[in-house]
């Protein structure tokens, strides 16, 4: 049954977003507590970006466990932005805790990711090399019905852009060796979980979480997840609470994965993640999609097309949250 509500639209659903910050951060901090000591470890691995999310980790596993059982690394590799490694810097030393720099481009280049990656782009730009850049960005989904295109977006040495669609082998190509960058991250992550007998934290939100905004045993992989609950806007309201550095939460969200600099917005979600979590608490709780747009400034018929973009990554990305598949299932000892 949809939810129409009375009253002020925004009021409403910004109230349904709200939470208790000190709560839910004691409830996360008690969570991560009892999950650490039912696997045994003693403290907490993170890679540390600078954005948002992990930033907002940081603080939590700092609260829970102390500092000093907190470990973060900063994972540059050719594409990365300084400012990454900056703000990341600046997010350790907010909370005190140790962090390293594993740079990962040399093991980047010796598997060839680079090199495969640009081997599909110049199926489509035969003279893309030194000097060029690119980006993969995805169309609008307020722009017209089903599927979502993803277009390939190169910078020539000039500065001149060009956009062009991909065949669906070029997308799948340069995908596949983009995904070797979040993959080394976290053997680096787990290097470092399995000589100090730490768990490896991952960072992804609800909205990553529920939309496959990740690789998977890459990014994806992790022993805790402490906010995949929470919607973006919550987690702005728990790094508020907790100091996140301003310059961090007023910072948008990027990917930090391609040559040219790329928002979230532009290569997964299509809309700011404010109205993403708009629409995806009311798609999640029935509220009625003209109820949602009034909120998020958008008709109904676009909130009912990002509905419909919701669920078609939810259907394909579905193989992502999958535990391996066996023939038969096989008891779990200690159980």
């Amino acid at each position: 049954m949809n939810v129409r509500p009375t009253g002020d639209v925004q009021t409403f659903l910004t109230q349904a977003l709200a939470i208790d910050p000190a709560a839910e951060t004691d409830r996360i901090v008690t969570a991560l507590r009892g999950q650490l000591r039912g696997m045994r470890k003693r403290g907490l691995v993170l890679g540390l970006s600078g954005g948002i999310d992990s930033s907002v980790s940081v603080a939590l596993a700092a609260r829970a466990i102390g500092r000093q059982n907190v470990l973060c690394l900063f994972m540059p590799e050719s594409d990365s932005d300084p400012e990454s490694l900056r703000l990341g810097r600046l997010v350790a030393d907010t909370f005190g805790v140790e962090a390293i720099v594993e740079d990962i481009g040399p093991t980047l280049r010796a598997m060839g990711c680079y090199h495969r990656r640009d081997a599909f782009i110049r199926g489509l730009v035969p003279e893309y090399g030194e000097g060029w850049a690119s980006k993969i960005v995805i169309a609008n989904a307020l722009e017209g019905e089903g599927y979502n295109i993803s277009s390939l977006v190169v910078q020539d040495p000039e500065g001149k852009q060009t956009k062009l669609r991909m065949p669906l082998p070029v997308y799948l190509g340069i995908v596949a060796a983009t995904n070797m960058k979040q993959r080394t991250r976290k053997q680096i992550e787990y290097y470092h979980a399995d000589r100090l007998n730490f768990a490896v934290l991952g960072t992804p939100n609800r909205l990553e979480y529920d939309q496959g905004f990740f690789v998977k045993n890459g990014d994806g992989a992790a022993d805790v997840k402490p906010i995949a609950h929470l919607y973006k806007t919550q987690v702005y309201a728990l790094a508020a609470y907790l100091g996140v550095p301003e310059e961090i939460r007023s910072r948008p969200p990027t990917t930090d994965t391609y040559s040219l600099a790329q928002t979230q917005e532009e290569f997964y979600f299509s809309l700011s993640y404010d109205r993403m979590d708009l629409c995806l608490y009311g798609l999640n709780n029935g509220v009625a999609a003209e109820v949602v747009g009034q909120a998020a400034g958008l008709a109904a018929s676009q909130i009912e097309r990002v509905w419909a973009d919701i669920a078609a990554k939810r259907k394909a990305t579905r193989y992502l949250h999958l535990r391996p598949q066996l023939v038969d299932e096989v008891e779990e000892i200690g159980t």
